[in-house]
């Protein structure tokens, strides 16, 4: 039954015994395959990459780190997320981190 149903709808719902609609919250691999960058470059990553990022045990320890974490969050928020970035370069922890991500990159 829908929420937003009006009254002659929800009597009709009702009456039939209407049964609400599932919908699986999955990416299919049709959808990431449809995927397409606008404006590739060299220095793109493709997706299936991406995808091994996510699943990546190296990574996600990285990540379990509060320091690294607030580097990563600095990073993303800044106005200049460049010098933000070389500075987090200078940290052994983040360094770790952008190891592990280029390890899976460049296999």
């Amino acid at each position: 039954m829908c929420i937003s149903c009006s009254i002659d709808c929800y009597k009709e719902h009702k009456a039939n015994g209407c049964q609400p609609v599932v919908q699986e919250n999955k990416v299919t691999e049709n959808t990431q395959n449809s995927f397409k960058y606008e404006f590739p470059t060299e220095d793109t990553v493709p997706l299936e990459k991406l995808n091994q990022l996510r699943h990546s045990e190296e990574v996600k320890d990285c990540l379990k780190n509060q320091h690294v974490r607030n580097i990563m969050h600095a990073i993303l928020t800044d106005k200049c997320p460049t010098k933000v970035i070389a500075l987090a370069m200078t940290e052994p922890i983040f360094t770790e981190l952008a190891d592990a991500c280029l390890k899976v990159i460049e296999s």
